[in-house]
């Protein structure tokens, strides 16, 4: 009998959060979230000496604070793709150094080089460096060759066959070789989830391609919310675009000369202020305040003269001909009641005879 009340207990109490979960999850969906689309302009914000694997997270986990983020898009032209940083620049050599005196002898490591694919050791880097490209890379552009010669349900089943292995390969290619073109910012742009497009190496190319960009989607109403990473004041009239057609609209930049962009978006954020991660928590504020702007502009009453005045004509026209239908009504009433009372003097019956009568 005990047992049996346990039990049922048991069962109540895990009733009772199922339904306070459930109860949760629909107030959660119920409340519309707001579209967000993140647009990058490389070429005026670049993650020079941070990682821009790191700095992608860091704007997305900041954009998706007001909401989903739908889009993430990042234009530059191919200069800002081939640029090595100061910085990355000088921990090459670095590195370079220490590997030359590696492999003089000079400096010996206390654990050895360890391939973390395949798990052999090294004692130098030139050795791991060596047996990567001519193992690991060659199994990988054979893979990467037989998908792409595939086709139909075998391409399917062969990229889920050499997934985990392609995602292995990339993990570890990213530490061990150093980047053909600049030092991989296109790639880990595009490994954090953005949708990278590099444009023509000339003047404004990449601002001009972006605010179509922003445009296209405003059109086609596919963001409600605009989160613009630039400093550059040619992108002014695209947030007063934003504005105009009651779109959020955020900045992220470091303050410029005259910070024009940020005076004409609804909220703007510093650079540092998305690494250290405070725009997540301001953002909760700022939300506050457009739900509070929204509730006000639809209680706010205005006036348009052209519209009230042609209201006020309609009116008055209604009016007037409701008048005049009422002054034929009543001449109508009379009318009838003469040609009632018409006909031949004989017939009629006066009142002089009832009195004499």
């Amino acid at each position: 009998m005990v047992s049996i009340l346990k039990f049922r207990r048991i069962f109540y109490t895990i009733e009772a959060t199922r339904k306070e979960s459930y109860g949760a999850l629909r107030h959660c969906h119920s409340e519309k979230l707001c579209r967000v689309g993140l647009f990058w302009d490389l070429d005026n914000k670049p993650p020079n000496s941070i990682p821009p694997y790191e700095v992608a997270n860091k704007l997305r986990i900041a954009a998706a604070s007001f909401g989903v983020v739908r889009h993430m898009v990042a234009y530059a032209n191919s200069h800002t793709f081939s640029h090595v940083p100061h910085v990355v620049r000088e921990s090459r050599k670095e590195r370079q150094l220490l590997y030359s005196l590696e492999n003089k002898g000079v400096i010996k490591r206390n654990e050895p080089h360890l391939c973390r694919v395949c798990g052999r050791k090294f004692y130098t880097n030139e050795k791991l460096v060596n047996h990567f490209k001519q193992l690991h890379e060659r199994e990988h552009a054979k893979r990467v060759n037989q998908i792409e010669s595939a086709r139909g349900s075998r391409k399917v089943k062969l990229v889920g066959k050499y997934s985990m292995k392609m995602d292995k390969y990339k993990k570890v290619a990213r530490a061990v070789l150093t980047p053909k073109v600049g030092y991989g910012l296109a790639d880990e742009l595009k490994r954090a989830g953005f949708w990278v497009q590099t444009v023509l190496d000339r003047p404004q190319a990449a601002d001009v391609a972006l605010q179509k960009h922003m445009v296209d989607m405003m059109d086609h109403r596919r963001v409600e919310c605009v989160v613009l990473v630039s400093d550059d004041s040619d992108f002014v009239d695209v947030i007063k675009e934003a504005k105009l057609r009651c779109l959020k609209t955020v900045v992220i930049g470091d303050i410029s000369s005259n910070g024009v962009l940020k005076r004409t978006a609804d909220t703007a954020f510093s650079w540092e202020e998305i690494l250290m991660g405070k725009a997540k928590k301001e953002a909760v504020s700022v939300m506050e305040n457009w739900k509070d702007r929204d509730i006000l502009k639809r209680l706010e009453w205005t006036y348009n003269p052209d519209v009230d005045k042609k209201k006020l004509n309609m009116d008055d026209a209604d009016a007037e001909a409701s008048g005049d239908d009422d002054i034929e009504d009543i001449y109508d009433e009379i009318d009838n009641d003469y040609n009632d009372d018409k006909g031949s003097w004989w017939k009629l019956d006066s009142d002089d005879n009832d009195v004499t009568n």
